[in-house]
């Protein structure tokens, strides 16, 4: 029972998140006319969340009921969300402006719900592959409802559909159990200094986090390269939704298999070197233009890495952050990797008049990157917690 409140809390959030990145830049093209316009309102939707994060995480590990700060972050994305609907209609710094406070907020949804997961599921890489599995069910339910929905040439419906999946999510975190932490001795700043040196110091956890950070450039450039990529291809933007869903399909079955059968005969960092490794190769080889339906292939496959290797590095986080900087480390972690989405974004939105598919193999050379950096992991590290 404690697993489904928990992904019914969570899921909606992240269908609404990640619906967003979908329908924001289309939103942008129909009515502005302006790709790049898009990924500035996926940035700005974004990248605050990496400043507000260790705030954040403190907030979280000194709170007596975290979850109403939670809940109230959910709320204020679904205002935002919907305030984007009338975009060309309301001025553009207005939805700029509700999009930055927003994303500052997502810490609390995003990271700071994933920090209490093993208080209501005791087994904790089943704990943290259904938080995976929340992660993709909202990449797979939010690009798949922007993709129906502005096929039909309404992304301002688009942008309604994932407010009311945040204020559902909102409400529904109320069901979660959330474990209070033993409140620290210092003052906040103190705990956010503590925080960051030990993100920084600890050198699995700095790791695992520049892997992590790396990869969400690649993701958060994706839905834009794949509205860019369609535009030049076939002249229909929208089909690039159908291609950001397929990734995100991919990720859900790779999640639910390792939800069923975590892979507990590799060792986790072994399982986020080879799947990140995984996701970009694919990703280069589905750049080929060899037609719609082999790039929808491609990407699918590339996602199905993603399942088991953001499992991975969620548990290596937790096992490497004392209770205490817990909420901390995971804001942080989140903060940075939203934050990079939003650079991936931002990039992809200044340089969608290139040739898309090269945007799309460089996407994937990323993903490599970050495997990469996860052969510096110092190997029989042991779980701290």
């Amino acid at each position: 029972m404690s697993a489904a409140r928990y992904l019914a809390a969570s899921i909606p959030l992240r269908i609404a998140g990640s619906g967003a990145t979908v329908v924001l830049p289309i939103l942008a093209v129909q009515r502005l006319h302006d790709v790049a316009i898009g990924g500035g309102l996926v940035a700005a939707s974004l990248a605050p969340s990496v400043i507000a994060a260790p705030l954040v995480g403190v907030i979280l590990d000194r709170a007596r009921h975290p979850r109403w700060w939670i809940a109230g972050s959910g709320l204020i994305t679904a205002a935002a969300f919907a305030l984007s609907a009338f975009l060309g209609a309301v001025p553009l710094w207005v939805i700029v402006g509700a999009l930055i406070v927003s994303g500052a907020a997502s810490p609390f949804f995003l990271g700071g719900l994933s920090s209490f997961v093993t208080d209501g599921i005791p087994d904790e890489q089943r704990a943290y592959a259904a938080d995976a599995l929340s992660y993709n069910v909202g990449a797979v339910a939010g690009p798949g409802l922007a993709a129906i929905v502005v096929s039909l040439g309404a992304a301002g419906a688009g942008a309604f559909i994932v407010a009311g999946a945040s204020l559902l999510g909102a409400l529904a975190v109320a069901g979660v159990r959330m474990i209070p932490r033993p409140r620290p001795d210092h003052g906040a700043l103190a705990a956010i200094v503590a925080g960051s040196r030990y993100l920084v110091t600890h050198r699995p956890l700095a790791t695992v986090t520049l892997s992590g950070t790396i990869a969400q450039l690649g993701a958060g450039a994706l839905p834009i390269c794949a509205v860019a990529l369609e535009l030049q291809r076939s002249g229909t933007p929208e089909r690039g939704a159908w291609i950001v869903t397929a990734f995100a399909i991919g990720s859900l079955i790779g999640s639910l298999i390792a939800t069923g059968r975590p892979p507990r005969r590799w060792r986790t960092e072994t399982v986020m070197l080879v799947g990140f490794a995984g996701t970009g190769l694919l990703t280069i080889i589905a750049a080929a233009d060899l037609g719609l339906p082999w790039t929808i292939a491609g990407i699918a496959l590339s996602g199905l890495c993603t399942g088991p290797s953001t499992a991975a590095m969620l548990l290596l986080r937790k096992q490497q952050s004392p209770p205490i900087l817990r909420s901390q480390v995971f804001t942080v972690g989140s903060g940075l990797r939203t934050t990079a989405a939003a650079v991936g974004a931002a990039v992809a939105g200044v340089a969608a008049g290139w040739d898309a598919g090269i945007l799309i193999a460089v996407i994937g050379v990323v993903w490599v990157v970050s495997a990469l950096v996860m052969l510096g992991y110092p190997r029989e590290t042991a779980p701290l917690a």
